[in-house]
């Protein structure tokens, strides 16, 4: 299990949406414009309220799943797409590189449908959630 910061933004029921700092691998990668203001779902066992920092914990194994999901399939699907294409282009009697491009993109798009129905079973799924499990500074309000 992986542990991380942030501050409470929100609560609702058991859950709190938590603003997450930029971490030790996302210093140097850039690839975020946003990565500044990553707010994260988390489970909220410990009841913390809004403006508390607390300290969270996610398994990387989901992070590593979610990342190859999200970058690699569709790349994977791409590609397997124009492969299809240049099989499928001596049976449209074309030698252009039209049948690559239509493969490559609808196999993406494919990827994109997969992408988006692993996103929502995700969402809805409390075991590949983050879980608070320590408020370290209550806010005063």
């Amino acid at each position: 299990m992986k542990q991380e910061q942030g501050i409470v933004l929100e609560t609702e029921g058991s859950t709190a949406k938590i603003r997450v700092g930029r971490h030790e691998e996302c210093g140097s990668c850039g690839a975020c414009g946003g990565a500044q203001r990553v707010v994260v779902e988390a489970a909220n066992p410990v009841e913390a309220k809004a403006g508390d920092k607390v300290l969270f914990e996610f398994r990387e194994e989901n992070v590593l799943t979610g990342a190859f999901v999200v970058f690699i399939l569709p790349l994977l699907f791409g590609a397997v797409g124009a492969v299809i294409g240049h099989f499928t282009a001596p049976l449209l009697d074309e030698n252009g590189s039209l049948p690559y491009v239509l493969g490559a993109l609808i196999f993406f798009l494919i990827a994109l449908v997969i992408v988006k129905r692993f996103d929502r079973k995700a969402a809805k799924d409390q075991a590949l959630k983050p879980v608070i499990v320590e408020i370290l500074d209550k806010h005063q309000s």
